[in-house]
């Protein structure tokens, strides 16, 4: 014992026994040894606490558990041992831990890349990284640890969260040792604040951030290091003194102030020849003296040491809970962006290019997408993961509307434009999580005369141009899928003709390296022959022959090409015709790329495994004995789920108030069934909330695109829409009520720039057939009048007083085109309280029912018409497709969009006419049969002055000009 400790023992005896607070003036005499502040007992009580909040989590949302990765590099020894201690740890309390192992080898890009993937992983709350990093090649340690994301790093050591208790701010995630040291002091009852703490050693893992953590619990407090003078005079002024010096017993008990509190951060081993393994572990303190001097002090092990590990694990539960409320939020934190209208109101790409969108990424985030589900296009659109659904599978969907159109005039009523002005109102003006969702615009429309499908005026989807366009190439992607999909059949008529059944057969299934294998379709093929063989060589003659060949009826091929342009000259075509074809040709037609079934399937699909099969199913023909012909026998439905599989994830843009929109596929409602995806809606359905709303479009009147939508889209998806609206114009209604053609590029009759109420009232039937549809399917229908600037307030009144009642459950003007959201906030209103209702959806017919019946349901109900008839061969096909297993499919009626009835030049609302039936034919992949009704094509032609001679790009500024 040095003479200088004993100097100190003598002082001691003399020191009066009353005083035993830290830091209350002079010392206190010691009368028994220091009491032990046991962190494995504090540990263990946290490690409690934490199960019991973990257990809360569990009840809280079905699933969910916290989720720990602990990244190693190489395989220590030592390194395994602190990560089998936590992962007992962890899995005692409820967390989901999972050691990352990782080689030797390892590289850093690598490394930094396998940390990334975490940082994305949304089931990973916390990533810790085992130091030191055991690898062949040098590592930047720094550079790893500042790679984990600051929300994501439970050991506290990221350059952001060091940061922010730097300058008190202790909401990010605090260093484990430092904080169990504080925890340590708090626990033994000495009070912190006013206290004069002592910091020995400034390492950046334990010292510097220790002394960071007592400042701001009020302490006055020193750091000693190796280059402080008058080490031991410092120490003994402390009433808490915290060492992590890194030697060994390097603290006497003559540096110790009497009653204060010694926590002891080092751990050191230790020559014993009485342990059996001749070492024991010891800490930067000589426990032996401390304990005769200190108030209260850790033990080396049990000390410091458990609560590293323990607030390790409450760090990853933090995590784990802030994601927790983030995901239960009802509410986003979504910040709009302010609207300024101009009058007179300027055209719709100068309203456009005047609002800066905000970044796609933040938008991403305020609707509570994890960055891991958003691949970015750009900063102003991206494609949402189908994994957001997995994730969300437990969470309450939201409210489903579905906006619906009166018989339109040539021009269009505003519906998507009315659509838009309805979820800014909802989302920007009521606050309510509110998404859109709608197709996207084909080329030809918009290089031809109606333009783009952004909405319009001040409710818009934005970059217009974006939108319009190409956006993230899903109409192309359908576009080559169907047309590999074209010239796969045609192929395998022409193989099928000039080859013999062995050599087909051979060429089909070659040897590769010698050895025949069948792939996997091709097994699949087999299977549905009945031929339960799997070795290509095993074949009899007459099976070769069955597996070779397809035998396809050219009359009956249904399958044409597209482009996703309006070309009229491609509507009839000869194919063939090249002399390599040895006189193989036949007729057929190109159709529009979004009539393709393929854009249907998009539309219809439920995740990658269901738009798999629906591609399999799809029948391109039959063959000569009248056996259908699918994509599957052609071996096409894993090139075409190849081609498709980025497209069936919806894209995300914004409103010109920033209110999220969903844009995804985009088939024809008069000749598919002209809605938006499933997908889509069911992303926004759980993105929005319970409270939330989801506001989605279907194609020109309620008698096309919204028929199908309830009896085709809700049948196959089960969502039931909460309401109805109904998009309607003075300018329809006056048309409808007799009034002079509508012309597009033609000024309008006075008719409808004057007041007229005789022929508003002599067009409200046509409204009130719509009405009546949306009711027949049991929802509330909100008429929203799209008002325009010759409306007079005596149609308006009107209008509304017939819509009440006819039955609709509520009648309003909307405002929107010329003034955004607040102008379709009454509107907003009514469908909140439309959707509070209570659901009464109810489809319009069963399955069960014969094909001509469904026809005839449809027809009566949403048409007025009194019968369907079939033409001769509609009515032969009806018949083969029901043979052939196809009947119990719901009908999608092709029609004209301007009239009820199958002739276009008939307005208002006639009663009991005969609706023809021409033609019928089955999308097996989509899910339904076509009846077609009289002459509808799926080519559209350019007129006389297309939207061309408008379009142009500014070399200067590489603007696109002209888009309306």
């Amino acid at each position: 014992m040095s003479a200088q400790y004993q100097r100190f023992l003598k002082v001691l005896e003399k020191w009066p026994a009353d005083k035993s607070k830290a830091g209350s003036g002079e010392p206190a005499i010691r009368m028994s040894e220091a009491k032990i502040i046991s962190g494995t007992a504090v540990a263990k009580s946290i490690r409690e606490e934490l199960r019991n909040e973990v257990a809360a989590m569990a009840k809280q949302a079905k699933n969910f558990a916290p989720g720990l990765r602990i990244v190693q590099v190489g395989g220590r020894e030592d390194s395994n041992v602190y990560i089998r201690m936590k992962i007992k740890a962890a899995t005692e309390i409820g967390i989901k831990a999972i050691h990352v192992q990782l080689p030797r080898s390892i590289t850093e890009v690598e490394l930094l890349d396998k940390i990334n993937d975490l940082n994305e992983d949304p089931r990973v709350h916390g990533i810790i990284v085992q130091m030191p990093l055991d690898c062949d090649s040098p590592i930047d340690s720094h550079r790893i640890t500042d790679a984990v994301s600051p929300e994501k790093d439970v050991d506290g050591l990221h350059t952001v969260n060091e940061g922010r208790l730097a300058i008190g701010d202790l909401g990010g995630f605090l260093p484990c040792t430092p904080w169990g040291c504080l925890e340590l002091i708090r626990r033994s009852g000495v009070e912190i604040a006013g206290a004069r703490a002592v910091v020995l050693g400034r390492s950046k893992i334990v010292g510097t951030p220790a002394a960071e953590l007592l400042k701001w619990a009020n302490a006055t407090v020193t750091v000693c290091h190796s280059k402080t003078r008058n080490l031991e005079e410092i120490t003994r002024s402390a009433d808490i003194l915290v060492v992590g010096i890194g030697v060994a017993e390097m603290v006497k008990g003559s540096w110790i102030k009497p009653g204060a509190v010694v926590i002891d951060c080092g751990i050191n081993v230790k020559p014993d020849p009485s342990k059996a393994s001749g070492s024991r572990l010891v800490g930067d303190v000589d426990y032996e003296q401390a304990r005769l001097v200190a108030g209260h002090i850790t033990p080396v092990p049990g000390g410091v040491g458990p609560m590293t590990v323990a607030m390790l694990m409450k760090n990853t539960v933090t995590s784990a809970s802030r994601t927790l409320d983030r995901l239960s939020k009802t509410l986003w934190t979504l910040q709009p962006l302010p609207l300024k209208p101009l009058r007179p109101v300027p055209s719709d790409i100068v309203i456009a290019r005047a609002q800066k969108p905000k970044d796609i990424a933040l938008l991403a985030k305020e609707i509570g997408l994890e960055s891991c589900e958003v691949s970015l296009y750009g900063n102003k659109k991206a494609k949402i993961s189908l994994s957001v659904l997995e994730r969300l599978e437990d969470k309450e969907a939201g409210n489903y509307v579905v906006v619906a159109g009166m018989t339109p005039t040539p021009l269009g009523e505003g519906k998507t434009t009315t659509l838009m002005g309805l979820v800014q109102a909802l989302g920007a003006h009521k606050n309510r999580n509110t998404m859109a969702a709608l197709r996207q615009p084909s080329q030809g429309p918009t290089f031809g005369i109606k333009g783009g499908a952004a909405g319009g005026g001040y409710a818009q989807v934005i970059p217009m141009e974006e939108f319009n366009l190409h956006l993230t190439g899903d109409i192309h992607a359908v576009s080559a899928a169907n047309n590999l999909l074209a010239a796969q059949l045609d192929t395998r008529i022409f193989h099928e003709n000039t080859q013999k059944d062995k050599a087909l057969y051979e060429r089909l299934v070659p040897k590769i390296k010698g050895l025949r294998k069948f792939s996997p379709i091709q097994l699949r093929r087999l299977k549905k022959l009945g031929i339960a063989k799997t070795d290509p060589d095993a074949l009899t003659e007459e099976e070769f022959g069955a597996f070779a060949r397809l035998d396809i009826d050219p009359d009956t091929i249904m399958w044409e090409r597209v482009v996703d342009i309006n070309d009229r000259y491609l509507r009839s075509v000869t194919v063939g015709q090249s002399p390599t074809e040895k006189g193989i040709a036949r007729s057929t037609s190109f159709s529009i790329s979004v009539a393709s079934e393929i854009m249907a399937v998009l539309a219809l699909s439920r995740g990658l495994e269901d738009m798999k099969r629906r591609l399999g199913d799809m029948v391109v023909a039959f063959s000569k004995s009248g056996v259908p012909v699918t994509a599957d026998d052609l071996g096409m439905t894993g090139a075409l789920a190849v081609l498709l599989k980025d497209a069936l994830e919806p894209n995300l843009m914004q409103s010109l108030e920033g209110t999220p929109v969903l844009v995804h596929a985009g088939p024809f409602a008069n000749i598919a069934h002209g809605c938006n995806s499933i997908i889509a809606d069911e992303i926004g359905l759980k993105l929005v909330g319970k409270e939330g709303f989801v506001c989605t479009e279907a194609g020109f009147g309620s008698d096309i695109g919204m028929e199908k939508f309830c009896n085709i889209k809700c049948r196959t998806s089960g969502r039931k829409p909460n309401a109805m609206v109904l998009v309607a114009t003075v300018r329809a209604i006056k048309m409808h009520g007799g009034g002079a053609p509508v012309t597009p590029g033609a000024p309008l009759n006075k008719q409808y720039t004057e007041e007229n109420l005789e022929l508003v009232q002599k067009g409200l039937p046509n409204l009130l057939q719509h009405i009546s549809n949306g009711n027949a399917f049991g929802m509330p229908v909100v008429v929203s009048l799209n008002a325009h600037v010759a409306d007079t307030p005596a149609e308006h009144e009107l209008i509304k007083k017939a819509a009440l009642e006819a039955g609709a459950f509520a009648a309003v003007v909307s405002t929107h085109w010329a003034d955004g959201g607040a102008g379709a906030v009454e509107l907003a209103e009514a469908v909140i309280k439309a959707c509070a209702q209570g659901n009464r959806f109810r489809l319009l017919y069963d399955l069960e029912l014969p094909l001509l019946d469904k026809m005839n349901r449809i027809a009566t109900t949403m048409y007025g018409a009194g019968q369907v008839k079939l033409s001769p061969a509609a009515e032969e096909k009806v018949k083969r497709l029901t043979e052939a297993g196809f009947g119990n499919l719901p009908i999608c009626m092709s029609k004209v969009s301007g009239s009820f009835t199958g002739d276009a030049k008939i307005k208002g609302a006639p009663k009991d006419f005969t609706l023809d039936v021409e033609d019928v034919y089955v999308s097996a992949g989509a899910g339904f049969v076509v009846a077609m009704c009289g002459e509808v094509t799926k080519m559209p032609g350019l007129p006389t002055r297309p939207a061309i001679y408008d379009i142009d790009l500014n070399t200067e500024t590489g603007e696109i000009e002209g888009l309306f």
